[in-house]
């Protein structure tokens, strides 16, 4: 329907050839009138990704580029993501990983709790209904593990903590001051779950497909110090109470 909410997907994308143009046909593909799509690129990415979303935006002007010059990194490519994403009249943005992890055949229950008014979706892996394949047995323990402490510091009853499939109404991410977020790696997920967690939200079933990417021993300790800082951060994030 043309005048449903202005939905956008923002997504990091980087060497991720193989599958780009499979991910931007299944997106375009979906029956919404008004979704768009905004890949998110910086430096690190070497091979043929920018090309093919160059030439895919040449056919359908509801692909958005971005060049991300000043990236620090894969959150910081979300964070600049969102704030086009709002510059351009985004009613709500759905935040995707790239090369095929996340599945867009599920974007559809996304879009479908927020037309039922959630402020926030959280994509799950552990509740019923989801899963995870290709991941090794250490970053599923990370990822278990790290959603039990979560919820155990932070007072959160949430069954996936650290997913990347997630979506907001545009009064959410307008009301935080993105650059107030602390995280450069993936405790990202669990401080704006923190953060969000007092709004009209739920979790939906995913299933995660894991990727070749390791995990520094530096992420991990990132993501212990930030946990213990989240409660004290807090009064610097949110511009006004939604």
């Amino acid at each position: 329907m043309a005048n449903s909410p202005k939905t956008i997907i923002v997504m990091p994308v980087a060497n991720e050839a193989d599958t780009m143009a499979q991910v931007i046909d299944e997106i375009m593909a979906m029956p919404y009138e008004n979704l768009y799509y905004y890949p998110v690129i910086d430096d690190f990415s070497k091979d043929d990704t920018e090309k093919i979303i160059r030439e895919k935006a040449e056919q359908n002007d509801k692909i958005k580029l971005i060049y991300y010059k000043e990236s620090r990194g894969v959150i910081s490519c979300y964070l600049e993501g969102y704030r086009q994403a709002l510059e351009d009249g985004a009613d709500r943005i759905i935040e995707m990983d790239g090369g095929l992890s996340h599945d867009p055949k599920q974007l559809p229950m996304f879009i479908e709790k927020l037309d039922e008014g959630y402020d926030c979706v959280w994509g799950s892996r552990f509740m019923k209904g989801g899963g995870v394949s290709d991941l090794p047995l250490y970053r599923r323990i990370l990822s278990g593990g790290g959603t039990f402490l979560s919820n155990l510091v932070l007072g959160t009853k949430l069954k996936d903590m650290t997913s990347g499939y997630e979506a907001f109404q545009r009064k959410v991410l307008e009301n935080i001051n993105l650059d107030q977020i602390m995280s450069t790696g993936h405790m990202y997920q669990t401080e704006m779950r923190f953060y969000c967690r007092n709004l009209n939200t739920i979790e939906v079933p995913i299933h995660y497909v894991g990727s070749s990417t390791g995990l520094k021993a530096s992420t991990v300790m990132e993501a212990l110090s930030i946990l213990f800082k989240l409660k004290d951060h807090e009064k610097y994030i949110w511009k006004n109470i939604i």
